[in-house]
């Protein structure tokens, strides 16, 4: 499998800095321990919010610093957490008097890394934990992932800090935002991760793997392909289940990329979960698509809805400006 690269280790160091270079106007890298922050001040007494994980998901988490979003990210090598003096260092640089929120996708090192980082810290601090991943149950031993609707928690949390929200509120809208969001996602091909230089699994032509994460990981089935329209309403039928939600509901559509699909197959895919939807009178309030949530070179994507209400869409409304992820500013 051919790639870009120098050298397999200096990989992540040389692409993290060419994140900060490129937009430089609106980020700046802390190489040791490594974080990106903005490069604008923020108001005083604005809660600070911070988010990370391993690299391979771009442009999570890095392309969403800046207003309206995130304080700071913290990378970590390829589909490895951050380690716990990052996190550290991050909120003492971002902390401005209000307190810390981080956001944090559940699994295991993400969650002890960011636990331990937070107590090394001398900031107030609150995390919200996101695991919408439905393609699991409730009562998976090891929880549910957090995957593409960190984007969606981060969104709107960062817009609530940035209007002035105080430290509980942030923490309490993150909360509500995580319980009513779902996703679930599915691949055509594998990712290729560049240390490994073979695909992590392997699947026939006339195959499928459904329920897949984001870190190259196999699905919960291997099922034969299907059209977009019945791939659409196997995913869409699983988050129905799981926030079940009413004739008249406002939802926020997402249809995420997992890095080698292309646009057109995208948005057939969301024109197929909006036809799901208007179904079942389900109102597309607000819509997404594109490559947010990756899984470096992984042919796939991702569902992920969330259940609106007159704050949240204020909330997501509200002006951001990051290098993925800007509007109204």
């Amino acid at each position: 499998m051919k790639k870009f690269y120098n050298t397999i280790d200096s990989l992540f160091n040389e692409s993290i800095k060419g994140v900060a270079k490129a937009h430089s106007d609106i980020l700046k890298l802390n190489p040791d321990p490594c974080f990106i922050t903005r490069t604008a001040p923020v108001a005083a007494n604005k809660v600070a919010i911070i988010s990370g994980g391993g690299a391979g998901h771009e442009p999570l988490h890095a392309g969403f610093v800046g207003k309206g979003m995130l304080d700071a990210a913290c990378p970590g090598q390829t589909f490895t957490s951050p380690t716990p003096d990052q996190m550290m260092m991050a909120a003492e640089e971002v902390n401005n008097g209000a307190g810390v929120i981080f956001i944090v996708k559940n699994y295991a090192g993400d969650i002890m890394n960011f636990e331990i980082g937070a107590e090394m810290s001398d900031c107030e601090s609150a995390s919200v934990i996101v695991a919408d991943d439905v393609s699991l149950p409730k009562d998976h031993p090891i929880g549910r992932r957090g995957v593409a609707g960190t984007l969606i928690v981060e969104k709107m949390v960062g817009a609530a800090a940035e209007n002035g929200a105080d430290l509980a509120t942030c923490k309490a809208i993150g909360d509500r935002v995580a319980d009513t969001t779902a996703s679930m996602g599915v691949a055509l091909t594998s990712c290729t991760i560049p240390a490994l230089s073979e695909p992590t699994f392997e699947l026939a032509e006339n195959e499928m793997e459904m329920g897949v994460g984001i870190h190259g990981e196999r699905g919960i089935e291997t099922m034969k392909l299907g059209t977009a329209k019945e791939i659409t309403a196997i995913i869409c039928k699983k988050i129905e289940d799981d926030l079940k939600p009413q004739k008249g509901q406002r939802i926020l559509l997402h249809v995420n990329g997992l890095g080698a699909t292309p646009p057109m197959e995208q948005y057939l895919v969301f024109d197929e979960a909006c036809q799901y939807w208007e179904e079942r009178g389900v109102i597309i309030e607000r819509s997404l698509v594109g490559d947010y949530t990756t899984a470096l070179d992984m042919a796939g994507i991702s569902i992920t809805v969330t259940l609106l209400d007159d704050e949240l869409i204020e909330l997501w409304d509200a002006p951001v400006h990051t290098a993925n992820l800007r509007w109204g500013c």
